[in-house]
């Protein structure tokens, strides 16, 4: 039975909700700021297939071409042919366009070098998960294929990345490139929900960092009070300047959207929302170097937190776990071995060559995000660091940029090396 996309849409608060239930109940969760959206969506999807196993099989079309749905995140020259566009589309393009919208010139010139290294450092990475994908490979006896789609292909690249190269891998001889890079890349996005919130909150305490909100980390262990209903609340009672800010949200996104047309128009692989976060970013600074304060970043920051927790529920409820429970001995033990090599780079490496304080180590907890998954989790660990401890506003400036697209470049070009190689 293949649900409609608009279940996804309609279970994604319950689904946030239960969730933020578990953690507030489950300590460990808790302490290590596992974030709610992958604990709600993860449970939805375990029960999803489990019900598989037991003869009801379940699935969720997660595409919708309602005209109505698609208008805002699709140029018209493009939206008269009714796309099909994914149903959390548009909230995944309001949170970068929110990323895009507090990204002051002022936060940006402070950061500036880390930028430019935490790139240097996530290029390295990927390389270090095509080599030791391949390596696996090899000793399992596999083909060397399966390495490199276990590699960065699908662990720094994720599920989009997979796809994008499948049918490259498919004529250099692995025929279920488009498979095994799907399940590799759901193992990631489940590997880096979960891992990124936990270095993170171990290196704060090894260490005994000093943090923004140090009298608030010292409660029980557990995290900031709030949630999406708070967050939803505290955006109501901003009145009208919350109506102001969602009509230049609405705007961004929508000149965004044909902006990210024209790019690629011109043959740039730019991900959806990258136009609406350029236009954001230009706008924010435009009304800064004017003198025209309209833009509130907390007000920002409250719509940003309701749009990533509502599209990471929705990815998450909608995983096709049953690929993972069908994964291949060798493939598991290559996905592992990305999952500690990652662990053990954020630790010993992101952390230390970033700063070793604070928002270095809301960054380490971020770069598993995105180096297993995607950086919507990146963003998901980091926000849950600082729901318990404080802003960590370097660490927003760093992490999304790269997450979102400049790792997409190196990584294309260490792949394309790679399979020159192999």
């Amino acid at each position: 039975m293949t649900l409609s996309a608009w279940y996804l849409l309609l279970l994604a608060v319950p689904v946030l909700l239960a969730g933020e239930a578990v953690c507030r109940r489950v300590p460990v969760l808790a302490r290590f700021n596992i974030p709610a959206p992958v604990v709600g969506g993860l449970g939805t999807s375990l029960l999803v297939l489990a019900l598989s196993f037991a003869g009801v099989t379940i699935s969720f079309s997660s595409r919708t071409d309602a005209a109505w749905w698609t208008w805002l995140v699709t140029p018209e020259i493009e939206w008269l042919t009714r796309p099909q566009k994914a149903v959390n589309l548009p909230l995944l393009i309001a949170f970068f366009t929110c990323v895009g919208l507090n990204s002051t010139w002022r936060i940006v010139r402070s950061g500036s070098w880390q930028l430019l290294l935490f790139w240097g450092l996530a290029t390295v990475l990927a390389v270090g998960q095509s080599f030791t994908g391949v390596a696996l490979a090899n000793v399992l006896g596999v083909d060397s294929l399966l390495g490199l789609i276990c590699g960065s292909v699908s662990m720094t690249g994720g599920h989009g990345t997979a796809l994008g190269f499948a049918d490259t891998i498919k004529q250099a001889g692995y025929a279920e490139a488009a498979t095994a890079g799907a399940a590799a890349a759901t193992f990631g996005l489940v590997a880096g929900g979960l891992l990124g919130g936990p270095i993170g909150t171990r290196l704060i305490q090894r260490f005994q960092l000093p943090v923004p909100g140090a009298a608030r980390a010292s409660s029980a262990g557990s995290s900031s009070a709030g949630g999406i209903l708070t967050d939803i609340g505290r955006l109501a009672g901003t009145g009208r300047s919350a109506v102001v800010h969602l009509l230049i949200l609405a705007g961004c996104i929508k000149v965004g959207a044909w902006v990210s047309y024209f790019l690629q128009s011109l043959g740039i692989v730019f991900p959806a929302y990258m136009g609406a976060l350029l236009v954001g970013v230009a706008l924010r600074n435009f009304l800064d170097a004017t003198g025209r304060p309209w833009i509130r970043s907390e007000v920002v920051d409250l719509i940003g937190a309701v749009a990533l927790g509502l599209f990471l529920a929705m990815a998450m409820a909608s995983l096709n776990l049953r690929e993972l429970a069908g994964a291949a001995g060798p493939m598991l033990i290559i996905l592992v071995a990305q999952v500690t090599l990652t662990a053990l780079f954020a630790w010993w490496v992101t952390f230390r060559l970033l700063g070793r304080d604070y928002d270095a180590a809301v960054m380490a907890g971020g770069h598993c995000g995105f180096a297993l998954g995607a950086t919507p989790n990146a963003v998901a660990n980091m926000d849950a660091l600082a729901r318990r401890y404080g802003p960590a506003p370097r660490a927003y400036t760093v992490v999304p940029p790269v997450g979102a697209f400049l790792i997409d470049f190196t990584n294309a070009l260490t792949i394309t090396a790679f399979l020159n190689f192999l």
